[in-house]
């Protein structure tokens, strides 16, 4: 449902006469929404008392946005569902790992968000060439009709999870009262924890490097292959989706025999590595086999995010608050990374932009390496979990 946002936006707007100038205000809006609704957001799913509520809100808000943008591309009704729409993300990605964590407790959620991964790389891949395809044979008004629809296969998705299977205080990542080392844990002193900060640092730094590579590339591409560029960035866009759908259950698995770090300097070392091949491979057809490490990147990192939130955050009680806090610092990183790569680009070349990129993603290596430390739980801890769950 989500994939029908984004690009298609710009695509729709653009056929409905509307000026660039407006584009870009609208999805800046809803950019600037998505950014400062983070924190507030993870709030609000650890103070429900039902995850499942909250997250069946927000899909139909979404739901009802998508159906605003196709039956009134007006100014007013696209900003608003553009900022509702925004502020839905902000509360439905942490309600969805809340669930995860209350269904299947601290134990076994490595394993659960790799196979969350799995499936939300398989619903991208697949949304993107149905609304693509309803774009091309109907029209672009029916990409946002198509992810109206998509709303009540997800709302009934959700509705088949008892809510006495999800754990609530699980789902917040609190302590059980009856657990001998149960305490409340103040959002101050969650916000000071210094691995939260290490990781939000690491984070953003994974974000300043990434988020500009795919568009600088797309560039250099339709620069060097304007009649095949469409192909290529398609083909750049759907090797990591499959990549991710066939890693991620293993990232889980890893994480959990391995610890986090090691992935994470996996997963820092494959983006340093995707950006100093950008710069010096010249074949476009080529360039769609560096995507390969883009892939390996994501697969880490979409299930080591919210892992890692989890195991820093266990027995606060602020699960959700901690992944606002993750959220923000994503949110910052990929907004300046754009903006800086686009200038290093215009000024001095792409190359010279993607080696200042792998360079990024090598200080956040090193971060890793250097100051990060092992927040696997020991197996004390684990059987408790196990317990709980």
């Amino acid at each position: 449902m989500q994939t029908g946002f984004g690009p298609f936006v710009a695509v729709y707007l653009t056929t409905q006469k509307w000026t660039q100038v407006e584009i870009g205000l609208v999805l800046s809006i809803g950019g600037v929404i998505a950014l400062i609704g983070q924190m507030p957001g993870g709030a609000i799913v650890d103070a429900a008392r039902s995850e499942r509520l909250v997250a069946g809100l927000a899909v139909a808000t979404i739901g009802a946005c998508a159906l605003a943008y196709a039956l009134w591309p007006i100014f007013p009704v696209v900003v608003t569902a553009a900022a509702l729409h925004a502020a839905a993300s902000c509360v439905l990605g942490p309600a969805i790992a809340a669930i995860s964590l209350g269904l299947v407790g601290p134990l076994a959620i490595s394993e659960r968000l790799g196979r969350n991964a799995r499936f939300a790389s398989l619903g991208n891949g697949t949304a993107a060439a149905v609304m693509g395809t309803a774009g091309y044979l109907l029209s672009s008004q029916s990409v946002f009709l198509v992810t109206f629809i998509l709303a009540f296969p997800t709302l009934i998705a959700l509705s088949r999870i008892r809510e006495r299977e999800i754990d609530v205080a699980q789902a917040h990542g609190a302590l059980p009262r009856e657990e001998p080392d149960a305490k409340a844990t103040s959002v101050l002193s969650l916000i000071r924890q210094r691995p939260l900060l290490i990781f939000a640092c690491s984070v953003l730094l994974l974000q300043l490097a990434n988020a500009a590579m795919l568009p600088l590339m797309a560039g250099v591409v339709t620069t060097r292959s304007s009649q095949w560029a469409p192909v290529l960035i398609a083909a750049c866009i759907i090797v990591p989706q499959a990549i991710v759908a066939l890693m991620s259950p293993s990232v889980g698995r890893k994480a959990q025999q391995w610890g986090r770090r090691p992935l994470l300097l996996i997963g820092f070392g494959a983006l340093a590595i995707r950006g100093v091949l950008f710069a010096t491979v010249h074949d476009p057809y080529l360039l769609v086999a560096v995507q390969v490490f883009d892939g390996i990147t994501a697969a880490v990192f979409s299930v080591m995010v919210p892992l890692i939130v989890a195991d820093i955050s266990f027995g606060s009680g602020h699960f959700n608050l901690a992944q606002g806090i993750v959220g923000t610092a994503v949110g910052i990183g990929a907004s300046l990374s754009t903006v800086l790569a686009g200038y290093v680009s215009d000024k001095f070349g792409s190359s010279v932009a993607f080696i200042g990129l792998a360079g990024v993603a090598a200080v956040g290596l090193a971060m890793i390496w250097l100051i990060m430390p092992e927040t696997r739980r020991s197996a004390h801890w684990q059987r408790g979990g196990k317990d709980g769950a």
